[in-house]
């Protein structure tokens, strides 16, 4: 039998602990040669675009990948597949809207963990979508921030968005009233939009900030401005081959010479100790966020874990 974890099963199970744990973990296996992660691949069509990202951890005995397919305008179902490296048969299948969001938001916790000043305590955030609801509870989870002020351009969401995070985290996230409002004073600065145009300013920026940039995962999408870009002391990635064929914020620079995809640091790699990451204080530092097979693969391997514990989940005939 196969076991099959619906979003509500998901949602039962994940916690954002649990999931900052895990894409550490993932993350540390892959720059200690522990896990193979491979680029997404899509296929573009005119009714949507496939995605499938792939990954193999032979620390939990699992090989998988994650599939979904967006047609226009909308995002359809994703599903994570986890089978068994030793009997070669699918084990499990986890629904991944939640696991996606948790897990993505996640990434930029643990690279503020190694990259944010110690005591940092005050978050600044472009974005209240869906996906922010993620950055904005890892950074929350993984430092000890005590308040948040987050900007959008619609206002009337942006305000309530705010007060239901402030309810689900028991601190003050205040809607701020520009982009530049909710990056004065903030020791950490999430960005996490859709957008093709730069929303920020590099003159914005404060000396000793890090910045985690999660939106741009597409060529065509660019949501960080040069002056950002040349301001970074330090500009890591989750990896290098996807950064090549997703990173539209970094595209520019590498076109102009200024960076190499073949030598940006990579996030794992500082968490190991194979590349150094701060330095100073007033260094400016720079995560760009993509997203990895292996942080799904690893997130939900625990989830089904927990599942069997709890006798959570149904069994499928297959």
């Amino acid at each position: 039998m196969v076991l099959f974890l619906n979003e509500a099963d998901v949602q039962q199970l994940i916690t954002m602990p649990l999931a900052l744990e895990q894409v550490e973990r993932a993350l540390k296996d892959r720059a200690l040669g522990r896990a193979v992660d491979t680029p997404r691949a899509r296929i573009q069509t005119t009714s949507g675009i496939q995605h499938v990202l792939q990954a193999c951890a032979p620390e939990l005995g699992y090989i998988g990948f994650k599939y979904y397919f967006s047609p226009p305008g909308k995002r359809g179902a994703t599903y994570v597949h986890l089978i068994s490296m030793e009997s070669g048969k699918l084990e499990a299948i986890v629904e991944a809207a939640t696991l996606g969001m948790t897990r993505t938001g996640a990434a930029s916790g643990v690279a503020s963990k190694y990259l944010a000043n110690p005591g940092a305590s005050i978050l600044g955030q472009l974005g209240a979508g869906y996906q922010g609801m993620g950055q904005l509870e890892a950074v929350v989870r993984a430092l000890n921030i005590r308040e948040a002020r987050v900007y959008a351009r619609t206002r009337d969401k942006l305000e309530a968005w705010c007060k239901k995070m402030t309810d689900k985290l028991g601190i003050p996230v205040i809607p701020a009233a520009s982009g530049a409002e909710a990056l004065k004073g903030a020791q950490v600065v999430n960005i996490m939009t859709k957008s093709t145009t730069p929303v920020i300013d590099g003159d914005w920026l404060q000396p000793g900030q890090h910045i985690n940039a999660a939106g741009s995962n597409a060529l065509s999408r660019a949501e960080i401005d040069a002056k950002t870009i040349a301001r970074c002391k330090l500009i890591t990635v989750d990896s290098r081959g996807t950064a090549r064929n997703e990173c539209g914020d970094l595209i520019a620079a590498v076109e102009s010479g200024k960076l190499s995809w073949d030598t940006l640091p990579e996030i794992g790699e500082v968490l190991v100790g194979k590349t150094a990451g701060r330095i100073a204080q007033d260094d400016i530092t720079l995560y760009e966020s993509h997203g990895m097979g292996i942080q799904d693969v690893y997130t939900a391997a625990k989830l089904v874990e927990l599942a069997r514990s709890r006798k959570v989940g149904t069994a499928l005939p297959m």
